[in-house]
């Protein structure tokens, strides 16, 4: 810790930097990805750049969002994990587009989870793993939109109903918490049938040997649910005239050995 009381004294992100960093996805999208560069104060010089689609800011040490990040408007990614992060700007609701949101492994409390965060009606994946969360918001409920929620490393004690009612909801985790019972959370994971496990991990996170492991994984689960679900197969007798027929046969005769003086 610097003197004064002052955090360390991070990298400081020009335009020009900022413009080396963006990247083209490969789906032709375009991506500002500043994460990893020791960043500590959100670069405002960024904001000039607001026509990227996704913006990635991840493993820094920034500790606030300021309310202008909603000049993005037509951000459709947004990764703030692994900050120093303790709440979200208001503005953030504005940004309609978002179809993901990461701020795991931050120092989100409640409170600092803005209401707004429920006019992000388009998003599909919110990720507020590793936090200081001791309750969810039920107006969280109102993401219809919603197919993968991160809320593993909280400190909940309980779940909205709201949130078990999403109707396209498919994978929760809800993992380390400390609920009152056990049972409590597997009762809440029954509820939903289509329920699976939330892993938020991007391929260019894992080294080729784990993303071929995983890859391989995926494939035989995939054979497997492929075979499951597919038509039953029909027997096949290709030496009998009809099923059965021989052991007929075998039948009548020894009935008429066993029936011999």
């Amino acid at each position: 810790m610097a003197k004064g009381g002052k955090g360390p004294k991070g990298k400081k992100i020009t335009l020009k930097v900022a413009k080396n960093c963006i990247k083209i996805t490969f789906d032709g999208r375009k991506r500002l990805d500043l994460s990893k560069m020791g960043i500590t104060n959100f670069p405002k010089c960024i904001l000039r750049l607001n026509d990227v689609d996704e913006l990635d800011l991840s493993r820094n040490m920034i500790r606030k969002i300021p309310e202008s990040i909603s000049k993005f408007q037509n951000l459709r990614w947004l990764d703030l994990h692994s900050n120093y992060i303790d709440k979200l700007p208001e503005s953030l609701g504005q940004m309609t587009t978002l179809l993901y949101l990461n701020v795991s492994n931050n120092r989100l409390i409640t409170n600092g989870l803005p209401a707004e965060l429920n006019q992000l009606k388009n998003i599909r994946t919110l990720n507020l793993g590793l936090n200081h969360l001791d309750s969810v918001p039920t107006t969280l409920g109102a993401l219809k939109e919603l197919h993968e929620v991160g809320l593993y490393d909280n400190l909940l004690t309980s779940i909205p109903n709201s949130i078990s009612k999403l109707p396209k909801l498919k994978k929760l985790n809800i993992k380390r918490n400390p609920f009152p019972k056990s049972e409590e959370s597997d009762t809440f994971l029954d509820t939903i049938k289509r329920l699976d496990n939330l892993y938020l991990v991007e391929d260019k996170d894992l080294c080729s040997n784990c993303l071929k492991k995983c890859q391989q994984a995926r494939d035989k689960l995939n054979k497997i649910k492929n075979i499951a679900t597919g038509a039953p197969r029909k027997a096949i007798f290709s030496n009998l005239v009809s099923p059965n027929s021989m052991a007929k046969d075998s039948q009548e005769d020894w009935r008429i050995r066993s029936t011999s003086p």
